[in-house]
């Protein structure tokens, strides 16, 4: 996969992208990343990427030049578009669905805004997608577009060491994770569920199914109204049903 990013802020990314799994990823040539500033892409001699909004308001809005000039840069010789994303508040709130579906891409390109916003024209004519991380705002879309990068990243072939890791993950299979234990058994007292110690693998996968159930429904149980659930956990869900006290 190749990855370009367009910022204001590029040195924000160094950190980010040559350290753990992206770095690795690198290395396996899973990924390549490119930061470019897109004030190189101005045409203007004080490399002026931002005005002010026709009719007035607050703040300053990105013009749509240099952006437009960015992307069709990094395209040129590509038969195939980019998935061009666009970082934004108003734009579709990001989830592990979302980042199982950009992992299927060849190449993404994020636009990092800052100021008041952007030029609807670069929604518009630009993009391909809008995505938010959530209902708040930040300074820029730098942050938000590292945490995409790498929920994105990790899901590449050779990425992490175990293949089955990113499967089980929370949101994947549309509940949270089950608890996770290791060494030691016993920690000041505080020990290990038996069964987890018994060696007997389908009561193991039986517990983990019931565990993750029990904690998707006591701390998002808005996600069961879509998740596909086992006949075990369907039998679970009832029993929890069943338990909850009357209001």
């Amino acid at each position: 996969m190749k990855i370009d990013v367009l910022s204001l802020f590029p040195e924000m990314f160094e950190g980010v992208l040559h350290s753990s799994i992206m770095k690795k990823a690198q290395e396996n040539e899973a990924v390549s990343f490119n930061v470019t500033d897109f004030r190189e892409f101005s045409g203007n001699k004080h490399h002026k990427v931002d005005d002010y909004p026709y009719g007035g308001g607050a703040g300053m809005v990105l013009k749509p030049e240099p952006l437009f000039a960015a992307v069709e840069s990094l395209a040129l010789e590509e038969s195939k578009k980019p998935r061009v994303i666009l970082m934004c508040p108003q734009g579709a709130r990001f989830d592990q669905q979302k980042a199982e579906e950009l992992a299927k891409e060849e190449h993404l390109v994020f636009l990092c805004g800052h100021y008041e916003g952007y030029d609807e024209r670069i929604r518009e004519h630009l993009i391909t997608d809008e995505i938010s991380l959530g209902d708040f705002v930040l300074t820029g879309g730098e942050i938000a577009s590292m945490a995409i990068i790498d929920s994105v990243v990790r899901l590449l072939p050779n990425v992490l060491g175990n293949t089955d890791s990113p499967v089980h993950d929370s949101f994947s299979t549309g509940l949270l994770e089950h608890p996770q234990y290791t060494r030691p058994a016993d920690f000041r007292g505080m020990k290990v569920p038996d069964v987890l110690l018994s060696g007997n693998h389908a009561e193991i996968e039986k517990w983990r199914q019931e565990q993750s159930l029990r904690r998707t429904f006591e701390r998002r149980r808005d996600l069961l109204d879509s998740a596909p659930l086992t006949e075990h956990q369907k039998k679970v869900f009832k029993r929890l049903i069943e338990e909850e006290p009357d209001c």
